[in-house]
Protein backbone atom coordinates (compact mmCIF):
# COMPACT_ATOMS: atom_id res chain seq x y z
CA UNK A 1 0.00 0.00 0.00
CA UNK A 2 1.17 3.51 -0.80
CA UNK A 3 0.35 5.21 2.47
CA UNK A 4 1.49 8.70 3.42
CA UNK A 5 4.49 8.51 5.82
CA UNK A 6 3.54 11.48 8.05
CA UNK A 7 0.07 9.96 8.49
CA UNK A 8 1.63 6.63 9.50
CA UNK A 9 3.82 8.50 12.00
CA UNK A 10 0.70 10.24 13.38
CA UNK A 11 -1.09 6.90 13.86
CA UNK A 12 -0.73 6.73 17.65
CA UNK A 13 -2.24 10.20 18.12
CA UNK A 14 -5.19 9.43 15.85
CA UNK A 15 -5.71 6.07 17.54
CA UNK A 16 -5.82 7.81 20.92
CA UNK A 17 -8.46 10.21 19.58
CA UNK A 18 -10.48 7.31 18.14
CA UNK A 19 -10.44 5.45 21.43
CA UNK A 20 -11.31 8.57 23.38
CA UNK A 21 -14.40 9.00 21.19
CA UNK A 22 -15.24 5.30 21.52
CA UNK A 23 -15.09 5.52 25.31
CA UNK A 24 -17.50 8.47 25.37
CA UNK A 25 -20.27 7.69 22.83
CA UNK A 26 -23.13 10.12 22.25
CA UNK A 27 -26.45 9.54 20.48
CA UNK A 28 -28.23 11.47 17.71
CA UNK A 29 -27.94 15.24 18.08
CA UNK A 30 -26.28 14.78 21.48
CA UNK A 31 -22.69 14.74 20.16
CA UNK A 32 -21.66 17.81 22.17
CA UNK A 33 -18.41 16.42 23.62
CA UNK A 34 -17.48 14.75 20.34
CA UNK A 35 -18.08 17.97 18.42
CA UNK A 36 -16.04 19.86 21.01
CA UNK A 37 -13.14 17.44 20.59
CA UNK A 38 -13.30 17.67 16.78
CA UNK A 39 -13.47 21.48 16.79
CA UNK A 40 -10.63 21.70 19.32
CA UNK A 41 -8.31 19.52 17.23
CA UNK A 42 -9.10 21.35 14.00
CA UNK A 43 -8.49 24.71 15.68
CA UNK A 44 -5.18 23.47 17.12
CA UNK A 45 -4.12 22.61 13.59
CA UNK A 46 -5.03 26.07 12.29
CA UNK A 47 -8.21 25.01 10.48
CA UNK A 48 -11.16 27.46 10.71
CA UNK A 49 -14.29 25.84 12.11
CA UNK A 50 -18.03 26.44 11.84
CA UNK A 51 -20.14 24.78 14.53
CA UNK A 52 -23.82 24.18 15.18
CA UNK A 53 -24.96 23.22 11.69
CA UNK A 54 -27.44 20.42 12.24
CA UNK A 55 -27.39 21.04 16.00
CA UNK A 56 -24.00 19.50 16.72
CA UNK A 57 -22.38 19.37 13.27
CA UNK A 58 -18.87 20.70 12.66
CA UNK A 59 -17.42 21.91 9.36
CA UNK A 60 -13.70 22.55 8.98
CA UNK A 61 -12.53 24.80 6.13
CA UNK A 62 -9.18 24.21 4.47
CA UNK A 63 -8.27 26.74 1.78
CA UNK A 64 -5.20 27.06 -0.40
CA UNK A 65 -4.38 28.90 -3.62
CA UNK A 66 -6.78 30.90 -5.75
CA UNK A 67 -9.10 28.30 -7.25
CA UNK A 68 -12.82 28.52 -6.57
CA UNK A 69 -13.15 24.74 -6.77
CA UNK A 70 -14.18 22.85 -3.64
CA UNK A 71 -14.74 19.29 -2.40
CA UNK A 72 -16.58 17.95 0.65
CA UNK A 73 -15.39 15.03 2.79
CA UNK A 74 -17.91 13.68 5.29
CA UNK A 75 -17.62 11.60 8.47
CA UNK A 76 -20.40 10.74 10.94
CA UNK A 77 -20.02 11.13 14.72
CA UNK A 78 -22.97 9.53 16.53
CA UNK A 79 -23.25 6.26 18.44
CA UNK A 80 -26.02 3.70 19.05
CA UNK A 81 -28.25 2.90 22.05
CA UNK A 82 -26.50 -0.44 22.67
CA UNK A 83 -25.01 -1.82 25.89
CA UNK A 84 -21.38 -2.61 25.02
CA UNK A 85 -20.11 -6.08 25.95
CA UNK A 86 -16.43 -5.25 25.47
CA UNK A 87 -14.36 -4.69 28.62
CA UNK A 88 -11.09 -3.41 27.16
CA UNK A 89 -9.72 -0.06 28.34
CA UNK A 90 -11.50 2.09 25.74
CA UNK A 91 -14.92 0.44 26.14
CA UNK A 92 -17.91 2.75 26.56
CA UNK A 93 -18.12 4.66 29.81
CA UNK A 94 -21.64 5.84 28.93
CA UNK A 95 -23.79 2.86 29.87
CA UNK A 96 -26.30 1.89 27.22
CA UNK A 97 -24.49 3.84 24.50
CA UNK A 98 -21.87 2.42 22.16
CA UNK A 99 -19.91 3.15 19.00
CA UNK A 100 -21.08 -0.11 17.44
CA UNK A 101 -20.93 1.12 13.84
CA UNK A 102 -17.45 2.63 13.71
CA UNK A 103 -18.37 6.29 13.53
CA UNK A 104 -15.57 6.89 16.04
CA UNK A 105 -13.17 5.53 13.42
CA UNK A 106 -14.76 7.52 10.62
CA UNK A 107 -14.30 10.74 12.61
CA UNK A 108 -10.70 9.81 13.48
CA UNK A 109 -9.77 9.02 9.86
CA UNK A 110 -11.03 12.40 8.68
CA UNK A 111 -9.17 14.10 11.54
CA UNK A 112 -6.02 12.26 10.50
CA UNK A 113 -6.43 13.60 6.97
CA UNK A 114 -7.17 17.09 8.31
CA UNK A 115 -3.95 17.11 10.34
CA UNK A 116 -1.84 16.20 7.32
CA UNK A 117 -3.61 18.58 4.96
CA UNK A 118 -3.19 21.47 7.40
CA UNK A 119 0.57 21.04 7.12
CA UNK A 120 0.86 19.90 3.50
CA UNK A 121 -1.37 21.99 1.27
CA UNK A 122 -0.71 20.30 -2.04
CA UNK A 123 -4.01 21.42 -3.53
CA UNK A 124 -5.60 24.49 -5.08
CA UNK A 125 -9.07 25.26 -3.80
CA UNK A 126 -11.13 24.41 -0.72
CA UNK A 127 -11.66 21.22 1.25
CA UNK A 128 -14.72 21.16 3.50
CA UNK A 129 -14.36 18.67 6.35
CA UNK A 130 -17.91 17.69 7.29
CA UNK A 131 -18.39 16.05 10.70
CA UNK A 132 -22.05 15.06 10.69
CA UNK A 133 -24.31 14.20 13.64
CA UNK A 134 -27.24 11.80 13.82
CA UNK A 135 -26.67 9.30 11.04
CA UNK A 136 -28.26 6.51 13.07
CA UNK A 137 -31.89 7.27 12.34
CA UNK A 138 -31.77 10.99 13.00
CA UNK A 139 -31.23 12.15 9.43
CA UNK A 140 -28.37 14.44 10.40
CA UNK A 141 -27.25 14.78 6.79
CA UNK A 142 -30.61 16.19 5.75
CA UNK A 143 -30.68 18.43 8.81
CA UNK A 144 -27.31 19.94 7.85
CA UNK A 145 -28.53 20.39 4.27
CA UNK A 146 -31.79 22.00 5.42
CA UNK A 147 -29.71 24.46 7.44
CA UNK A 148 -27.64 25.45 4.42
CA UNK A 149 -24.70 23.05 4.19
CA UNK A 150 -24.31 23.29 0.43
CA UNK A 151 -25.22 26.98 0.27
CA UNK A 152 -22.84 28.09 3.01
CA UNK A 153 -20.10 25.75 1.83
CA UNK A 154 -20.48 25.47 -1.96
CA UNK A 155 -18.76 22.32 -3.19
CA UNK A 156 -18.67 20.55 -6.52
CA UNK A 157 -18.89 17.05 -5.06
CA UNK A 158 -19.12 15.27 -1.72
CA UNK A 159 -17.61 11.96 -0.65
CA UNK A 160 -18.28 9.53 2.20
CA UNK A 161 -16.75 6.34 3.61
CA UNK A 162 -17.85 3.54 5.96
CA UNK A 163 -15.92 0.66 7.47
CA UNK A 164 -17.24 -2.75 6.41
CA UNK A 165 -16.62 -5.93 8.45
CA UNK A 166 -15.93 -8.93 6.25
CA UNK A 167 -13.93 -6.96 3.69
CA UNK A 168 -10.20 -7.53 4.42
CA UNK A 169 -8.11 -4.68 5.77
CA UNK A 170 -6.39 -2.90 2.88
CA UNK A 171 -9.32 -3.59 0.55
CA UNK A 172 -12.15 -1.30 -0.56
CA UNK A 173 -15.59 -1.90 -2.06
CA UNK A 174 -17.64 0.49 -4.17
CA UNK A 175 -20.04 0.45 -7.10
CA UNK A 176 -21.64 3.07 -9.34
CA UNK A 177 -25.39 3.48 -9.02
CA UNK A 178 -27.37 2.04 -6.09
CA UNK A 179 -25.09 0.85 -3.28
CA UNK A 180 -27.37 1.03 -0.23
CA UNK A 181 -31.13 0.81 0.06
CA UNK A 182 -33.86 3.19 1.10
CA UNK A 183 -35.02 2.81 4.69
CA UNK A 184 -38.76 2.91 5.34
CA UNK A 185 -41.02 1.74 8.15
CA UNK A 186 -44.70 0.97 8.49
CA UNK A 187 -47.27 0.49 11.21
CA UNK A 188 -50.69 -0.90 10.39
CA UNK A 189 -53.42 -1.20 13.02
CA UNK A 190 -56.36 -3.46 12.25
CA UNK A 191 -59.44 -2.68 14.33
CA UNK A 192 -62.11 -5.34 14.66
CA UNK A 193 -64.55 -6.11 17.47
CA UNK A 194 -63.54 -7.97 20.59
CA UNK A 195 -65.41 -11.04 21.76
CA UNK A 196 -65.14 -14.13 23.91
CA UNK A 197 -62.87 -16.65 22.19
CA UNK A 198 -65.59 -19.27 22.64
CA UNK A 199 -68.02 -17.07 20.70
CA UNK A 200 -65.95 -15.78 17.76
CA UNK A 201 -69.05 -15.25 15.65
CA UNK A 202 -70.02 -12.35 17.88
CA UNK A 203 -66.84 -10.40 17.09
CA UNK A 204 -64.62 -9.38 14.21
CA UNK A 205 -61.23 -11.03 14.69
CA UNK A 206 -58.43 -8.50 13.89
CA UNK A 207 -55.75 -11.18 14.22
CA UNK A 208 -57.13 -13.17 11.29
CA UNK A 209 -57.34 -9.98 9.23
CA UNK A 210 -53.73 -9.11 10.12
CA UNK A 211 -52.63 -12.61 9.10
CA UNK A 212 -54.38 -12.28 5.74
CA UNK A 213 -52.75 -8.87 5.17
CA UNK A 214 -49.30 -10.17 6.13
CA UNK A 215 -49.52 -13.09 3.72
CA UNK A 216 -50.95 -11.02 0.87
CA UNK A 217 -48.25 -8.35 1.16
CA UNK A 218 -45.62 -10.87 0.09
CA UNK A 219 -47.33 -11.15 -3.30
CA UNK A 220 -46.27 -7.54 -3.91
CA UNK A 221 -42.66 -8.72 -3.93
CA UNK A 222 -43.31 -11.83 -6.01
CA UNK A 223 -46.14 -10.73 -8.31
CA UNK A 224 -46.39 -6.92 -8.53
CA UNK A 225 -42.83 -5.66 -8.91
CA UNK A 226 -40.47 -6.80 -11.63
CA UNK A 227 -38.32 -9.80 -10.57
CA UNK A 228 -35.16 -7.88 -11.48
CA UNK A 229 -35.96 -5.02 -9.08
CA UNK A 230 -34.54 -5.79 -5.63
CA UNK A 231 -36.73 -5.11 -2.61
CA UNK A 232 -37.37 -6.43 0.89
CA UNK A 233 -40.65 -6.26 2.81
CA UNK A 234 -40.18 -7.54 6.35
CA UNK A 235 -42.83 -7.67 9.07
CA UNK A 236 -40.78 -7.52 12.24
CA UNK A 237 -43.49 -7.18 14.91
CA UNK A 238 -47.05 -8.40 15.38
CA UNK A 239 -48.87 -7.28 18.52
CA UNK A 240 -52.33 -8.43 19.54
CA UNK A 241 -54.26 -9.70 22.52
CA UNK A 242 -53.57 -10.09 26.22
CA UNK A 243 -55.07 -13.42 27.28
CA UNK A 244 -56.05 -16.81 25.90
CA UNK A 245 -59.83 -16.58 25.91
CA UNK A 246 -60.41 -13.11 24.46
CA UNK A 247 -60.47 -12.01 20.84
CA UNK A 248 -58.92 -8.53 21.00
CA UNK A 249 -60.23 -5.35 19.49
CA UNK A 250 -57.12 -4.68 17.41
CA UNK A 251 -53.89 -6.08 16.02
CA UNK A 252 -50.76 -4.21 14.90
CA UNK A 253 -48.23 -5.01 12.16
CA UNK A 254 -44.86 -3.24 12.17
CA UNK A 255 -41.88 -3.59 9.86
CA UNK A 256 -39.59 -2.20 7.21
CA UNK A 257 -39.39 -1.90 3.42
CA UNK A 258 -36.08 -1.57 1.56
CA UNK A 259 -35.58 -0.77 -2.13
CA UNK A 260 -32.90 0.64 -4.42
CA UNK A 261 -35.40 2.55 -6.56
CA UNK A 262 -37.99 5.14 -5.55
CA UNK A 263 -40.43 4.03 -8.25
CA UNK A 264 -40.34 0.51 -6.83
CA UNK A 265 -40.91 2.02 -3.38
CA UNK A 266 -43.92 3.96 -4.68
CA UNK A 267 -45.38 0.74 -6.06
CA UNK A 268 -44.83 -1.20 -2.84
CA UNK A 269 -46.31 1.48 -0.59
CA UNK A 270 -49.35 1.88 -2.85
CA UNK A 271 -50.02 -1.87 -3.02
CA UNK A 272 -49.50 -2.33 0.72
CA UNK A 273 -52.09 0.32 1.46
CA UNK A 274 -54.62 -1.06 -1.04
CA UNK A 275 -54.25 -4.64 0.18
CA UNK A 276 -54.54 -3.62 3.83
CA UNK A 277 -57.61 -1.46 3.27
CA UNK A 278 -59.49 -3.87 1.02
CA UNK A 279 -58.66 -6.93 3.11
CA UNK A 280 -59.95 -5.19 6.24
CA UNK A 281 -63.09 -4.13 4.37
CA UNK A 282 -63.71 -7.71 3.25
CA UNK A 283 -63.82 -8.81 6.91
CA UNK A 284 -65.88 -5.81 8.11
CA UNK A 285 -62.83 -4.49 9.97
CA UNK A 286 -61.12 -1.13 9.77
CA UNK A 287 -57.46 -0.35 9.19
CA UNK A 288 -55.11 2.54 9.95
CA UNK A 289 -52.12 2.55 7.56
CA UNK A 290 -48.96 4.54 8.32
CA UNK A 291 -45.88 4.43 6.06
CA UNK A 292 -42.80 6.52 6.87
CA UNK A 293 -39.94 7.12 4.44
CA UNK A 294 -36.72 7.62 6.38
CA UNK A 295 -33.67 7.52 4.08
CA UNK A 296 -33.66 7.36 0.26
CA UNK A 297 -31.47 4.88 -1.65
CA UNK A 298 -27.77 5.73 -1.68
CA UNK A 299 -26.89 6.14 -5.34
CA UNK A 300 -23.28 6.76 -6.33
CA UNK A 301 -22.65 9.03 -9.31
CA UNK A 302 -20.77 7.34 -12.16
CA UNK A 303 -18.12 10.01 -12.81
CA UNK A 304 -17.24 10.54 -9.15
CA UNK A 305 -17.21 6.78 -8.51
CA UNK A 306 -14.78 6.22 -11.38
CA UNK A 307 -12.61 8.99 -9.93
CA UNK A 308 -12.70 7.44 -6.44
CA UNK A 309 -11.83 4.01 -7.83
CA UNK A 310 -8.80 5.46 -9.61
CA UNK A 311 -7.60 7.10 -6.39
CA UNK A 312 -8.14 3.89 -4.40
CA UNK A 313 -6.28 1.80 -6.95
CA UNK A 314 -3.35 4.18 -6.69
CA UNK A 315 -3.20 3.55 -2.94
CA UNK A 316 -3.92 -0.17 -2.47
CA UNK A 317 -3.67 -1.56 -6.01
CA UNK A 318 -6.41 -2.52 -8.45
CA UNK A 319 -6.60 -6.08 -7.10
CA UNK A 320 -7.65 -4.72 -3.70
CA UNK A 321 -10.52 -2.57 -5.00
CA UNK A 322 -13.84 -4.23 -5.75
CA UNK A 323 -15.36 -1.70 -8.13
CA UNK A 324 -18.59 -3.72 -8.46
CA UNK A 325 -19.22 -4.56 -4.82
CA UNK A 326 -22.58 -6.14 -4.03
CA UNK A 327 -25.07 -3.50 -2.81
CA UNK A 328 -26.55 -3.91 0.65
CA UNK A 329 -30.11 -3.46 1.91
CA UNK A 330 -28.69 -1.46 4.79
CA UNK A 331 -29.36 2.28 4.68
CA UNK A 332 -27.27 5.42 5.15
CA UNK A 333 -28.29 9.06 5.35
CA UNK A 334 -25.34 10.14 3.19
CA UNK A 335 -27.90 9.28 0.50
CA UNK A 336 -29.41 12.73 1.09
CA UNK A 337 -26.09 14.41 0.32
CA UNK A 338 -25.79 12.41 -2.91
CA UNK A 339 -29.21 13.72 -3.90
CA UNK A 340 -27.94 17.27 -3.45
CA UNK A 341 -24.45 16.92 -4.95
CA UNK A 342 -22.54 14.49 -7.15
CA UNK A 343 -20.31 12.17 -5.17
CA UNK A 344 -19.36 8.68 -4.09
CA UNK A 345 -19.52 6.52 -0.99
CA UNK A 346 -17.04 3.69 -0.42
CA UNK A 347 -16.62 0.74 1.97
CA UNK A 348 -13.23 0.36 3.65
CA UNK A 349 -12.49 -3.16 4.87
CA UNK A 350 -12.61 -3.63 8.66
CA UNK A 351 -11.47 -7.28 8.61
CA UNK A 352 -13.03 -10.22 10.44
CA UNK A 353 -12.51 -9.03 14.02
CA UNK A 354 -9.09 -10.49 14.79
CA UNK A 355 -7.84 -7.00 15.60
CA UNK A 356 -9.92 -6.69 18.76
CA UNK A 357 -8.02 -6.24 22.01
CA UNK A 358 -8.25 -8.71 24.86
CA UNK A 359 -11.48 -8.11 26.69
CA UNK A 360 -13.76 -7.98 23.68
CA UNK A 361 -17.22 -9.49 23.88
CA UNK A 362 -17.94 -12.99 22.65
CA UNK A 363 -20.16 -11.81 19.78
CA UNK A 364 -18.98 -11.21 16.20
CA UNK A 365 -17.30 -8.02 15.10
CA UNK A 366 -20.30 -7.00 13.02
CA UNK A 367 -21.87 -3.58 12.73
CA UNK A 368 -24.49 -2.85 15.41
CA UNK A 369 -23.20 -5.75 17.53
CA UNK A 370 -22.29 -5.19 21.23
CA UNK A 371 -18.93 -6.92 20.67
CA UNK A 372 -17.91 -4.74 17.71
CA UNK A 373 -14.82 -2.53 17.66
CA UNK A 374 -13.35 -0.42 14.87
CA UNK A 375 -10.04 -1.67 13.49
CA UNK A 376 -7.36 0.95 14.20
CA UNK A 377 -5.20 -0.43 11.37
CA UNK A 378 -7.63 1.36 9.05
CA UNK A 379 -6.79 4.82 10.36
CA UNK A 380 -3.78 5.58 8.11
CA UNK A 381 -5.43 3.84 5.15
CA UNK A 382 -8.63 5.85 5.35
CA UNK A 383 -6.79 9.09 6.09
CA UNK A 384 -4.51 8.53 3.09
CA UNK A 385 -7.56 7.98 0.88
CA UNK A 386 -9.12 11.25 2.02
CA UNK A 387 -5.89 13.15 1.36
CA UNK A 388 -5.23 11.68 -2.09
CA UNK A 389 -8.89 12.08 -3.05
CA UNK A 390 -8.86 15.80 -2.17
CA UNK A 391 -5.42 16.45 -3.66
CA UNK A 392 -6.29 14.82 -6.97
CA UNK A 393 -9.67 16.55 -7.10
CA UNK A 394 -8.06 19.94 -6.49
CA UNK A 395 -4.81 19.55 -8.37
CA UNK A 396 -2.59 22.61 -8.50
Amino acid sequence: MKLIDPIIQFHNEIQAIRREIHAHPELCFEEHDTAELVAKKLTEWGIPVVRGLGVTGVVGILKNGNSQRAIGLRADMDALPILELNTFAHASKNKGKMHACGHDGHTAMLLGAAHYLSQNKNFDGTIYLIFQPAEEGGGGAKRMMDEGLFEKFPMEAVFGMHNWPGIPVGHFGVTPGPMMASSNEFEVVVTGKGAHAAQPHKGIDPIMVAVQIAQSWQTIITRNKSPIDAAALSITQIHAGSTTNVIPDDATLVGTVRTFDLKVLDLIESRMRAIAEHTAEAFDARVSFHFKRNYPPLINHAKETAFAVEVLQGIVGAEHVDAQVEPTMGAEDFAFMLQGKPGCYVFIGNGEGDHRSAGHGLGPCNLHNPSYDFNDDLLPIGATYWVRLAENFLKN
